[in-house]
């Protein structure tokens, strides 16, 4: 069973429609595939459609934007109930700081390359969450830089001249929201250490005494340094160990299904959900 657990559409990042997403995901020869938009699950309804029409699994998630020890980080929610307020609170605050922090970097960075907030609208189109990655497309489309990837290295980066912080929990607070929701908490690629800071050791610790259930663990931006560092984390603390490709479609290079998840991981994130698992 080839299981990917972390994919987005352009419900927020992704370049792709839910429902392609999930065809694609069935052409690639996966079983099963989670759709984990940033803060939002609009593109579940049609995400679930499009799983039973191709014959595939769906998990049905959310990527948590968090912070820990001032550092950003993501928590990735399956199965959760949509409606909890405890968790779409925090979701919506997200959502609405991220386009106001779209909003000031494009003023910023309109005083020295071409841009305009609308050029960021044409390329946000069905998104329900507008952030960097439209800025970075509407820099494509402008010709400022070549890529996605070209713009996040500089014009884009955190820490850079236009940076602006947006809104986000503490991700302990996020781990307890997922986890009051019904959902099934994991850490995604906390050892990204090509985007920036990661955290410490400390925080697994803290965030385990919240809730969380696993560690995204197998991510093409982990180097085998940090695997093996995730991997005993994991074992000290009885976490689950998932693998996912964070496919974004066109948006990035990564790939469906180029890392996976074991079954019997996915039976216990299964077994701690709210919601079901569409085609099961």
């Amino acid at each position: 069973m080839l299981i990917d657990l972390h994919t987005h559409s352009h419900a927020s990042d992704g370049t792709d429609a839910p429902a392609r997403v999930v065809a694609d995901a069935r052409a690639a020869g996966l079983d099963v595939v989670a759709l984990t938009d940033h803060d939002t699950t609009a593109g579940w309804d049609e995400a679930a459609r499009a799983a039973t029409e191709v014959g595939i699994a769906l998990v049905r998630g959310t990527e948590v934007s968090a912070k820990a020890h001032g550092i950003s980080v993501h928590v990735l929610s399956y199965l959760q109930d949509p409606a909890a307020t405890v968790l779409t609170r925090e979701l919506d605050a997200a959502r609405e700081s991220r386009v106001h922090r779209a909003e000031r970097m494009v003023e910023l960075l309109a005083r020295d390359v071409p841009i305009t907030w609308q050029d960021v609208l044409d390329q946000s189109r069905d998104a329900v969450v507008v952030g960097r990655p439209h800025i970075a497309d509407a820099l494509v489309a402008r010709g400022v830089v070549p890529d996605r990837s070209a713009a996040f290295t500089h014009l884009l980066a955190s820490g850079g001249p236009y940076h602006v912080h947006h809104y986000a929990p503490e991700a302990a607070a996020a781990v307890a929201a997922v986890r009051a929701a019904g959902g099934v908490p994991v850490f995604a690629h906390p050892g990204a250490d090509v985007r920036g800071r990661v955290v410490p050791d400390t925080v697994f610790d803290e965030l385990a005494e919240a809730g969380l259930a696993g560690l995204e663990v197998h991510h093409r931006d982990h180097t085998p340094a940090q695997v093996e560092r995730l991997l005993a984390i994991a074992a000290r603390l009885d976490l689950l160990v998932t693998g996912s490709s964070d496919y974004h479609g066109d948006g990035k290079p990564n790939r469906l299904g180029e890392n996976l998840t074991d079954p019997q991981v996915l039976a216990a994130i299964v077994a701690q959900g709210t919601t079901e698992v569409v085609g099961a």
